[in-house]
């Protein structure tokens, strides 16, 4: 390791991560060889080394914290490096490892402040990290620091800084509603709409701050344009119009320029609240719902908006009580706010996402990013010279049940549908051929072989071998037959600590062109099978 440069040593440490020690004493062994490569010069190294231990250690949680506690300081550094692609990088690491050990960096809070030549996207995750490192001790200064963003000339990055309070306010309610009701007198349109919308978020998951939002909520209406802004306005004075004297007023302005009004979404929410606030307030709303509900019935050409007046208006001919019991739903929600606060992620949970990028993506939208690649043929990591073949899939609904539909041909490959194997023939044939192709799938939680082999039958590929649900590892054996005799064997290894599924295939005839259009097929199978299951 000391012969090779910063990339050789991180690629060594990469290529590590698929040996499985014998024995904890090997184990131990290992980590105490790489132990100087935590204290390397080199952030790709010292990340390198992090996973690799955090993966060998799965079965000791104090080894790992004892890891992440050595990787604080190289880390801290990256997010104060001059190159803005490693700040970022280092950024959504610290944010990955807050989920499993929350207050990490807390003694730390100042290297996240946000400078003045930064890029938007770096105070974002500054911000975000921000508010999962405030405490007792430091939640002044950072609400401070916060609150200088919400004046920035960035009107994006103001309005996330609001939310960042906003977030805080779950814990530190009253000093940050005091905040956000002081934001209320700059009278600036997307200022007005983000602080509007945090109040209405904070008075779900915290009732006890109701009155003061109630309070603040009087003239708002005039700074707030957008259509977020206006249905976070509507969705409080319906909800809460009882504690708002001039609620019934408010509404009624919306109603008077609903003609005007552009955004469906917000006519939806101004009937809803309407008729909310008309159950506790009838004679201030009675006309005013009068008029919006034969608008909505009447003019409106958007059908959904008219279908839920319709619904509306035959919900009130059925009576006041019936409408109460469908309407009239709780206003708040506490425990959402203490499920968010307890959900903290083990660090095997995350461990082999640690250092690629899942962390910078985040988990769905790596997720979406990496769904075509199911379908993309690939031998030994590089994509193969066969395309996909269109029509090779389709999902056709019947009733309230998909039906998978793969078929067995691909670009002139046809697999026969009288291709059977025995298991020791099988075998045989196995150990006495080289693999012709690896690669991984993308897969995310358990195989489900029943799901599995049904869809594999579609397309003439046996199952020889396959685990129970749930078994640890999974595998599967397959075989498939082609019109000139050529087989095609298959393994499929999925462990539980990684979000890929190993596959390896064996020809008994070697035709690279018939291998990719195999892989092609088999690729299609399981990408749909993962889709329908997700």
């Amino acid at each position: 390791m000391s012969d090779l440069d910063q990339w050789g040593q991180s690629e060594v440490l990469a290529f590590l991560l698929r040996y499985k020690p014998r024995s904890e004493e090997e184990l131990f062994d290992i980590l105490s060889l790489l132990d100087g490569s935590l204290k390397s010069s080199s952030p790709s190294v010292v990340m390198a080394a992090t996973k690799l231990f955090l993966v060998l250690a799965k079965d000791f949680p104090q080894v790992q914290t004892d890891v992440l506690v050595r990787v604080k300081g190289p880390l801290l550094a990256a997010c104060t490096s001059e190159s803005r692609e490693l700040c970022f990088a280092a950024l959504c690491h610290v944010r990955q490892i807050l989920g499993s050990l929350p207050g990490h960096f807390s003694s730390h809070y100042k290297k996240f402040f946000c400078s003045y030549s930064e890029p938007h996207y770096i105070k974002c995750q500054k911000m975000e990290v921000l508010c999962e490192l405030v405490n007792d001790e430091n939640v002044q200064q950072v609400l401070e620091e916060l609150k200088s963003y919400c004046t920035d000339v960035s009107a994006e990055l103001a309005q996330g800084a609001i939310f960042a309070i906003g977030s805080i306010a779950r814990t530190y309610t009253e000093q940050c509603v005091g905040i956000l009701t002081e934001l209320l007198g700059l009278k600036q349109e997307h200022i007005t709409s983000a602080v509007v919308q945090a109040f209405r978020d904070l008075v779900w998951l915290c009732p006890q701050c109701t009155e003061a939002v109630c309070q603040a909520l009087p003239s708002c209406e005039e700074a707030t344009q957008d259509s977020e802004g206006k249905q976070a306005l509507i969705w409080l004075l319906g909800v809460h119009g009882e504690r708002v004297p001039n609620a019934p007023y408010v509404l009624e302005d919306f109603v008077e320029n609903v003609r005007s009004e552009t955004f469906p979404a917000v006519k939806m929410e101004l009937l809803t609240a309407l008729v909310r606030l008309f159950l506790f307030r009838p004679a201030e709303c009675q006309d005013i719902l009068g008029r919006l509900l034969y608008y909505c019935i009447e003019e409106e050409t958007d059908m959904v908006v008219r279908d839920r007046g319709l619904f509306y208006y035959r919900l009130l001919q059925a009576g006041v009580e019936e409408a109460k019991q469908v309407l009239c739903s709780p206003k708040s929600d506490p425990s959402l706010g203490l499920l968010e606060d307890q959900a903290e992620r083990p660090v095997n949970k995350w461990a082999s996402e640690f250092n690629t990028l899942v962390p910078i993506y985040g988990k769905a939208r790596w997720a979406v990013v990496t769904a075509n690649w199911a379908t993309e043929p690939r031998c030994g990591g590089f994509p193969c010279a066969a395309p996909r073949t269109a029509g090779t899939e389709s999902l056709i609904s019947e009733g309230n049940k998909e039906v998978l539909q793969v078929h067995s041909y691909s670009a002139g490959l046809t697999l026969i549908p009288k291709a059977h194997l025995t298991a020791e023939q099988f075998e045989k044939t196995w150990l006495s051929l080289d693999v012709n192709c690896q690669q991984a799938l993308p897969w995310h939680g358990a195989a489900h072989p029943d799901t599995i082999q049904t869809a594999l039958q579609v397309v003439h590929i046996q199952t020889i071998a396959m685990s129970k649900a749930g078994a640890q590892p999974w595998k599967a054996y397959l075989s498939a037959q082609d019109e000139s005799g050529c087989l095609f064997l298959t393994e499929l290894l999925l462990e539980t600590e990684n979000s890929e599924m190993q596959v390896s295939v064996k020809q008994s005839e070697e035709r690279t062109e018939a291998l990719q259009h195999f892989i092609s097929v088999l690729r299609t199978v399981m990408g749909t099978v993962l889709g329908l299951k997700s």
